[in-house]
């Protein structure tokens, strides 16, 4: 016998004035509880700007987010415990991307942990600017033609 489970979400298109309580509470959950990246590093003037997702299960709980920003910049990737899977990282990309490309969007940008940075360009992507610190930790802005887009190193997001 086989057997196949399949993934089913609500996947939601928001904007910060919409649903900013409910990215703050899943991104308090992963980020600052969580990971303990402090809350003011956490939410920034970009999240007013950035067209938002939002992933719910079955029963309608919110179990994951994610923005892109105006410039093409994927983050705040907040996936709850449990649902840290390829599937999950792959529907939220997908979304992502199509909407970057249907907003004549050109590059797909992602922040990285600087141990990353190889992974990275071997898949296409290329640094953008200098390395920086955000929360305590080494970053680096890197970017690939949309066209090129392939699904980065999920584990080094932010």
């Amino acid at each position: 016998m086989i057997r196949a489970y399949i993934m089913v979400f609500l996947v939601e298109k928001v904007d910060w004035s919409s649903a900013s309580q409910r990215l703050i509470e899943l991104r308090e959950k992963v980020f600052i509880l969580e990971w303990q990246v402090p809350r003011e590093c956490e939410f920034d003037e970009l999240d007013r700007q950035a067209v938002h997702i939002i992933l719910s299960n079955q029963k309608g709980e919110a179990i994951a987010t994610a923005r892109l920003t105006q410039d093409g910049e994927i983050g705040r990737v907040a996936i709850r415990i449990g649902y840290r899977n390829l599937t999950v990282y792959k529907k939220i990309f997908s979304v992502l991307v199509e909407h970057a490309r249907q907003n004549n969007i050109q590059r797909i940008a992602l922040s990285c942990n600087i141990a990353s940075v190889d992974h990275h360009t071997r898949l296409g992507f290329r640094p953008t600017g200098q390395a920086f610190m955000e929360a305590g930790v080494a970053r680096q802005i890197m970017s690939c033609p949309i066209g090129r887009f392939k699904l980065p190193d999920v584990t080094q997001l932010h």
